[in-house]
């Protein structure tokens, strides 16, 4: 994989809603970045690390987690293509939460002392980055209201909108479907909810003509009355350049 091809979904993220030119696309694709291809449940970083380079999710998904005192697990966050999910170990030192592989994964790490340097010569590139980070945390406040105000089906139906709408942005779906190679439990720690319980919302939202799952592929089937069930409003992903 040349290096163009590791840094393209990262720069059509960038290019949605951030002015960057070409010379900062450049500076970007001239960043010292080591692949590594990760398998499925492979730790990245966890709790505790300290890590030296951040790391640029090119193929694949990785998953951001936490495990609480009883030993249960929060998922976090989904990250896929064009993500920087650690960015903020730039700043913050030690991980207090882990990344881990989400299926087979594509990764570029790219040193801290690279991209302190970039940030300090390429100030568009420290803005996209810094906007990057806020688009983060306005999902995180989503996700918040996702697991503590919505229902489970809503919750659901919002998760996988979001995933789609997010993968769209950089031309990864296909139609209205995509892959995405998350089971069951893993939604079931992402939006609240037993096992169980998840097995029935799928079941609900299949029955409903509204999604469908099928070995790592998901489809939606009515877009329109999904955005009804999940409430979705897609504001707080940020893609609207004009806004």
């Amino acid at each position: 994989m040349t290096k163009t091809e590791m840094t393209e979904p990262f720069l059509k993220r960038l290019r949605i809603n951030t002015e960057i030119d070409e010379e900062d696309e450049r500076a970007i694709n001239s960043l010292p970045i080591a692949t590594k291809r990760m398998a499925n449940g492979e730790l990245i970083a966890s709790v505790g690390d300290r890590p030296t380079a951040c790391c640029l999710v090119t193929d694949g998904f990785i998953l951001r987690s936490k495990i609480v005192g009883t030993g249960q697990r929060q998922v976090l966050a989904f990250h896929q293509p064009g993500d920087v999910p650690d960015l903020q170990s730039l700043f913050l030192h030690i991980m207090d939460h882990d990344l881990t592989a989400l299926g087979h994964c594509v990764l570029g790490f790219i040193p801290h002392g690279a991209l302190r340097e970039l940030i300090k010569r390429r100030p568009s590139v420290a803005q996209a980055l810094w906007r990057e980070t806020l688009t983060d945390a306005a999902i995180f406040r989503e996700w918040i209201c996702n697991i503590g105000q919505r229902d489970a089906t809503s919750r659901v139906a919002h998760l996988v909108l979001e995933l789609y709408a997010r993968l769209k942005a950089i031309g990864r779906t296909d139609g209205l479907s995509f892959n995405f190679p998350a089971t069951q439990t893993l939604f079931a720690d992402a939006v609240g909810t037993s096992v169980v319980h998840m097995n029935r919302v799928v079941q609900e939202l299949r029955n409903q003509r509204l999604l469908d799952f099928d070995r790592g592929r998901i489809s939606i089937l009515d877009e329109a009355r999904l955005r009804k069930t999940a409430d979705f409003d897609a504001l707080y992903l940020h893609q609207d350049p004009s806004l």
